[in-house]
């Protein structure tokens, strides 16, 4: 271990220290996590720094110095690991270290069933435990070494108060009894943290793409695999690699020649060299041989005569969010509310406390059981209808 001359936080800098640390705190009930992190120009992301912090310690790993796979007996432990916003730390974490933590708690999805939308950990830390985070270092340059005083200590401050503010939430939503709700949630988040991009589906990520149909589709398809794959392997964003508006256009001319391929709009000689030409010409050819994917492969269209119940449905939960004070995006998504209504066997508002919150009465207003009216101080109210 280093210790920066202003006594300023640990920087775990070998792998003996590493394995001392992560002893440590597997025997600890809980235990505060943060990344930073730059994936601007790569594909993959590249994983700067690690902060971690428990009851009476707090340190930063420089996985640049580091095995930091060394981390994974510690995820594979029974220590609650607690992130703020965690999707991306997942993904980062499970690329550079092979796994993502067992048990884990997000402090933002949490104060989500507090009545605060997605709140920054700034918000939240001033909020609940009256601490202001300094904001300065947040757009510097992590991969830079050695880390400054100042990057050392913004570091540190991510993860200093999380544990106080999940001791906080944990008693708020208790009494609310909203606790497994929360818990819930973000378990869901913690296994869709570890889900791999099928190159096959990568199409379906490409709003202008999802519209088109039959013969297009399948080109569609094929590219933007292609593109995903290309991605990987040179370790550069795909819109680097091809631009999306490009990947539409050209399952729409379906160029067969190098000359009719650097013809379509968002195509220049970046996106063609080294080979790449020929592979979206392959892509292309491959597309127009397969079949198009099948619906399945998107969410199917809702039934027309039920589109106007999407909205109503929508605004009700808003009201309801509001009434209890949760963020309507956690009680219930358009995607949510469409699979609900198509009775899709999956559909999230038909399971656990969601269900038992929503799913009755919402089947109950598009069937006409219920109504949804303003009341005198522009509240809406469902209302039942249902003769006695």
């Amino acid at each position: 271990m280093s210790h920066p001359d202003d006594q300023g936080p640990t920087l775990i800098t070998s792998d003996a220290a590493l394995a001392g640390v992560v002893d440590t705190l597997a025997g600890e009930s809980e235990f505060a996590i943060d990344t930073e992190f730059h994936r601007e120009r790569t594909y993959f992301p590249q994983l700067a720094l690690v902060q971690l912090a428990w009851p009476g310690g707090l340190v930063l790993v420089d996985p640049l110095a580091v095995d930091i796979a060394g981390l994974s007996p510690l995820f594979d432990s029974a220590s609650t690991a607690v992130f703020h916003a965690a999707d991306q730390d997942l993904e980062v974490l499970d690329y550079a270290v092979g796994a993502v933590p067992a048990v884990m708690y997000d402090t933002q999805v949490a104060a989500g069933f507090l009545g605060l939308s997605t709140p920054s950990l700034a918000t939240l830390c001033e909020r609940v435990v009256g601490v202001k985070l300094a904001k300065a270092e947040r757009l510097t340059d992590w991969m830079a070494r050695p880390l400054g005083a100042k990057q050392l200590a913004y570091a540190a401050s991510d993860v200093a108060h999380l544990l106080e503010v999940r001791s906080v939430q944990t008693t708020e939503l208790t009494d609310l009894g909203r606790l497994q709700w929360a818990i819930d949630e973000i378990e869901l988040r913690r296994q869709r943290g570890r889900s791999v991009r099928d190159p096959d589906d990568a199409w379906l990520r490409i709003k202008e793409a999802r519209s088109l149909r039959g013969r297009d589709r399948s080109v569609v398809r094929e590219v933007a695999a292609w593109r995903e794959r290309r991605a990987a392997e040179v370790n550069q964003p795909v819109r680097f690699v091809l631009p999306d508006m490009a990947v539409v256009t050209i399952a729409q001319r379906v160029p067969a020649t190098r000359d009719e391929l650097a013809s379509i709009r968002g195509v220049d000689g970046r996106h063609t060299g080294g080979g790449a030409a020929e592979g979206i010409l392959g892509a292309v050819r491959r597309g127009l041989d397969a079949p198009a994917p099948p619906s399945g492969q998107a969410p199917p269209e809702l039934d027309r005569a039920l589109r106007p119940a999407v909205a109503l449905v929508t605004a009700w939960i808003s009201q309801l969010g509001r009434d209890l004070s949760i963020d309507p995006s956690l009680l219930a998504t358009r995607s949510d509310i469409e699979s609900l209504l198509r009775a899709d066997e999956d559909a999230r508002l038909r399971e656990g406390w969601r269900a038992e919150l929503m799913g009755e009465r919402i089947q109950d207003l598009v069937a006409g059981r219920a109504a949804l009216a303003f009341e005198g101080d522009g509240q809406l109210v469902l209302e039942d209808r249902r003769k006695d």
